[in-house]
C-alpha cells in the first residue's frame, strides 16, 4: 500500500502539467471492464458523463486530474446493471398497493388486507398483488368466498404473484358483470359448480381491471420514482419495462428530459394493432436514456396458473394444454408487421407450444441469420427439437434466473420430469448466439439482480437448497452471467457500443459493491449491498 501511494504521488506530480479535467475519478478499485476480453483495470476518468480513461491508477492520474476523487478502497466495480426483463411501473404500482408477497394462507393475506384497509380508509378499491397457491398448505386457487366475508363492501382485486391471474370478491364480480356466461377470448373466468370462482385466468382479468382507479400523471410520477429508488438501490441502472403503453413511455420521456427521472429505461410497447399503427408512424426512439424500438407481445400465460401453452397436456391436470392469449393469426399478423419495420418484436413464451409457434413465425419472417435481435421473453419450456432454431435465426433468448429457483418446487408436477429437462435451459440457449439477457421479471420476482446471479450460477434458493443445483447442468458461468447482466443485454437493446462496459467513449454507469461478485461464496451472493451506484458519472445512490 505505501508503494502504490508514492507511486500515485509521482503520478501526480510528473505530469501536472498534461493533466486535463475530468468530472470524476474513481481509484483503487476492482474494475469488472467487461470488455471483450473481460479485462480488469484499478481506475477510470469520467467527463461529460463518460469514460475518458480507463487503466491503473497511475497512468489515468497521468492523464487527468479532477476535484472529485473516489477512492473505492479496493471495492468491487462492475458496469451499471441491467435488467432486461422487467416491469418497471409494475413495480411502482405495486409499492402502492397491498404486498401479499410471501404470505402462507388465504387467512394471512386477509390479516394484510385488513392492514392496507386501516392505513389507507378512502380507498374504495382493495387492490394487491403478489398470492401464490403453490405456497399454501392447500395449493389450490382460492375462492371469494373468503373476501367476501371480509370485505362484503368494498371491490377487492388481487393479482397473482406472476401477474397472470386475479383473484376478485362477488363486489367486483357484480362491478364487471361477470357471470357464469361471461367469455374472455385468451383468458378464462374459472369456474366450480356453474359459478365463478372469483379466479380469473390471464386476459380475463382485465374485465376487473378496467374498472381501478385510474391514475393521473401525479401518480404516475410518483410510482416511477419509487420503482426507481429501489432500482438504484440494487445497482440497475438499465431497465427493460416488459409493456407500457405509449402514453405513459411519453410521460416517462419528458421527466427524463427534465431531470426527474435519472433511469435508463428501454420500455417494451404492449401490442395491439392501435399501438403498432401508432409507433410504426412515429418510427423508433431513442434519447440519451430512453431507447422505445420493440413490441411485448404475449403468447400464452404462466406456468403456475397452468396458462402456459404446452404442447402435450399438463402432468398434474390432463384435462388442458393451457392455451394462447392470441390466436396464431392475430400474432402472425403483428409479426408480419413488426418484419417491415425497424421495430423488434420481443415475445412472452412460457410453454413448449408457445415457444415453437413464436420461433417458427420468427423464422418465417427473417429467414436465417439477421441482426434484427428478435428476442423471446422468458424461453422457459422449449422442445429440443426447437432450441436450434435460435441460433438459425439469431434470436436471443430473454431470461429470468430465479423463476427457476421458484418454480423448481413444483415445476416437475406441472411437467413431468422428463419434459421439466426442457426448462430453464439457460445455458442452452446462450450457447446458441453466446449471448443471453438476464433479469428478473420484477415484480414477479424480487428486484435484487444479485438473486438472478445466484439462480443462474448455483441454480439454488436461499438456503442451498437443491444440494448441488437444480438441473445444474444448464448453470452459466459468473462471468457469463455478470455478462448477461450487462453487456449482452446491452446487445439485446441494441445499446452495446455506448453502455453495459466501462469502456472509452461508453456511458458512465456503473456500480460499487461492498463484495466481489466474482470471488463471494455462494451463501454470500444474495446478501451483496451496494455502496455506490452511477448513472452518467452522477451518483444516484450512496448506502448509509
Amino acid at each position: 500500500m505505501k508503494n502504490y501511494f508514492y507511486a500515485l504521488c509521482a503520478a501526480f506530480l510528473a505530469a501536472c502539467s498534461g493533466q486535463k479535467k475530468a468530472d470524476l475519478i474513481v481509484y483503487n478499485a476492482a474494475v469488472y471492464t467487461v470488455d471483450s476480453t473481460f479485462s480488469k483495470a484499478s481506475a477510470f476518468a469520467v467527463k461529460d458523463g463518460k469514460f475518458v480513461a480507463v487503466g491503473d491508477s497511475a497512468t489515468v492520474f497521468s492523464q487527468f486530474q479532477s476535484d472529485s476523487l473516489v477512492d473505492a478502497q479496493g471495492k468491487p466495480v462492475y458496469p451499471g446493471l441491467y435488467d432486461a426483463h422487467a416491469h418497471f411501473y409494475g413495480l411502482g404500482q405495486m409499492l402502492d398497493q397491498a404486498d401479499l408477497v410471501g404470505t402462507q394462507s388465504p387467512e394471512e393475506i386477509i390479516e394484510r388486507l385488513k392492514k392496507y384497509q386501516a392505513e389507507h380508509p378512502d380507498a374504495v378499491w382493495i387492490i394487491g398483488r403478489g398470492w401464490d397457491q403453490n405456497d399454501w398448505p392447500i395449493k389450490e386457487f382460492p375462492t371469494k368466498d373468503i373476501l367476501d366475508k371480509a370485505f362484503p363492501n368494498n371491490p377487492v382485486y388481487l393479482t397473482r404473484i406472476d401477474g397472470h391471474a386475479g383473484w376478485v370478491n362477488s363486489k367486483a364480480l357484480q362491478l364487471a358483470k361477470i357471470t357464469a356466461e361471461t367469455k374472455a377470448e385468451g383468458g378464462l373466468v374459472v369456474l366450480k359448480n356453474g359459478q365463478p370462482t372469483g379466479v380469473l385466468i390471464d386476459r380475463a382479468q382485465q374485465l376487473v381491471r378496467a374498472l381501478n382507479p385510474t391514475p393521473n400523471k401525479e401518480d404516475i410520477t410518483s410510482k416511477l420514482l419509487k420503482a426507481q429508488a429501489m432500482c438504484f438501490q440494487y445497482g440497475l441502472t438499465n431497465v427493460g419495462d416488459a409493456g407500457l403503453s405509449p402514453d405513459v413511455i411519453d410521460h416517462i420521456d419528458s421527466l427524463q428530459k427534465a431531470g426527474t427521472l435519472k433511469i435508463r429505461l428501454y420500455p417494451m410497447v404492449s401490442v395491439s394493432q392501435e399501438n403498432i399503427e401508432k409507433m410504426l408512424k412515429k418510427g423508433i426512439y431513442v434519447s440519451d436514456r430512453l431507447n422505445v424500438r420493440s413490441f411485448k407481445i404475449y403468447a400464452d400465460g404462466a406456468l403456475g396458473s397452468r396458462g402456459a401453452c404446452l404442447l402435450k397436456p399438463y402432468s398434474d391436470a390432463p384435462e388442458t394444454t393451457g392455451f394462447l392469449l392470441f390466436s396464431p393469426a392475430e400474432l402472425e399478423k403483428w409479426i408480419s408487421q413488426l418484419a417491415n419495420s425497424e421495430f423488434q418484436a420481443n415475445t412472452h413464451c412460457i410453454g413448449d407450444s408457445s415457444n415453437r409457434l413464436m420461433l417458427n413465425l420468427y423464422a418465417k419472417y427473417l429467414k436465417g441469420k439477421n441482426n434484427r435481435r428478435w428476442r423471446i421473453e422468458h424461453s422457459q419450456i422449449v422442445d429440443a427439437a426447437d432450441v436450434t432454431k435460435f441460433g438459425d435465426y439469431s434470436i436471443l433468448p430473454s431470461a429470468q434466473p430465479t423463476h427457476a429457483t421458484s418454480d423448481m418446487y413444483w415445476a416437475g408436477q406441472r411437467l413431468g420430469k422428463d419434459r421439466e429437462k426442457n426448462g430453464y435451459i439457460f445455458k442452452t440457449l446462450m450457447e446458441q448466439n453466446q449471448k443471453i439477457a438476464l433479469g428478473t421479471d420484477f415484480p414477479v420476482e424480487a428486484v435484487s439482480p444479485f438473486y438472478t446471479f445466484h439462480s443462474a450460477v448455483y441454480r439454488q434458493d436461499a438456503k442451498g437448497f437443491p444440494a448441488g443445483g437444480y438441473q445444474v447442468e444448464n448453470a452459466l458461468t459468473r462471468e457469463q452471467t455478470l455478462r448477461g447482466m450487462t453487456i449482452w443485454s446491452a446487445y439485446g437493446n441494441f445499446e452495446e457500443n455506448r453502455l453495459g462496459s466501462i469502456e472509452l467513449g461508453k456511458a458512465a454507469d456503473f456500480v460499487i459493491l461492498e463484495k466481489d461478485l466474482m470471488t463471494a461464496p455462494a451463501n454470500e451472493l444474495r446478501e451483496l449491498k451496494v455502496n455506490k451506484t452511477y448513472v452518467a458519472g452522477e451518483k444516484v445512490f450512496e448506502r448509509k
